[in-house]
């Protein structure tokens, strides 16, 4: 399998950033960590090796990007309006610079969205905002507003609202969502939603799911036994929507 480590200085984020790269052709896949994850953690944990098939085939090539979580919506140290500003820095990096090694690497076809956890919120976030560039967004034991405090899991914003914030909440809004263009747009995406049956996110995805189908939007909703909020569920998960 062709392996490939990437780093350089990011303008948009100041700050170096790593990525690895999995495969030589094939659809390309921006694949976000877990919450407070890194770049390296899925190879790690054998869901690279669960795509091996797919990967060496050359149906896929997964390009495993790295996260900033702990510099925005877990970053307790700052005001909520300086942690959606990181946020938004580092989705100018995936859009300017990340794109541009996929563009790089390969022909930019078929270019998808994926996650697990925390990564599935930015894989559905990202394809939501921006549906022109993608075929696929796939969003796997994901959390799709963060300003909701769900059990365990508090709001990440402390019940800060503004504008920039609204437009980074999928749950939030696709519900108001009423341009044509755009709806045609993200009904384009394959859009797979999986989550456990005994998530805390499990009624979010519902939602989500819901909000989807109300606006004509297409896509794939699949329950898992338990919570399968764990890498050895997401290496089942992977190679069957990704």
């Amino acid at each position: 399998m062709n392996r490939e480590y990437h780093k350089w200085f990011s303008h948009n984020l100041q700050r170096d950033m790593e990525l690895l790269v999995f495969g030589h052709s094939g659809r390309a896949v921006i694949f976000f960590p877990t919450r407070m994850a890194r770049f390296y953690d899925y190879e790690n944990w054998g869901i690279i090796a669960s795509l091996s098939q797919q990967i060496e085939n050359g149906e896929l090539q997964v390009f495993c990007v790295d996260s900033i979580d702990g510099e925005s919506f877990y970053n307790d140290d700052v005001f909520p309006s300086v942690r959606i500003e990181r946020h938004l820095q580092y989705e100018k990096y995936l859009l300017e610079e990340v794109m541009s090694l996929i563009y790089q690497k390969n022909d930019g076809n078929y270019i998808e969205t994926a996650g697990c956890s925390m990564g599935a919120y930015h894989a559905i976030n990202l394809a939501m905002k921006y549906p022109w560039l993608f075929k696929k967004a796939v969003g796997i034991s994901g959390r799709y507003d963060l300003t909701d405090n769900i059990g365990d899991f508090r709001d990440l914003l402390n019940g800060f609202r503004d504008e920039k914030v609204y437009f980074n909440m999928p749950a939030q809004y696709l519900a108001n969502l009423h341009d044509d263009k755009l709806l045609s747009e993200v009904r384009n995406i394959e859009i797979i939603l999986a989550v456990g049956e005994t998530d805390p996110f499990l009624s979010g995805n519902q939602h989500l799911s819901s909000l989807l189908w109300e606006k004509g939007v297409p896509n794939q909703f699949h329950t898992w036994e338990s919570n399968a909020h764990r890498p050895h569920y997401w290496r089942k998960m992977a190679p069957m929507y990704i």
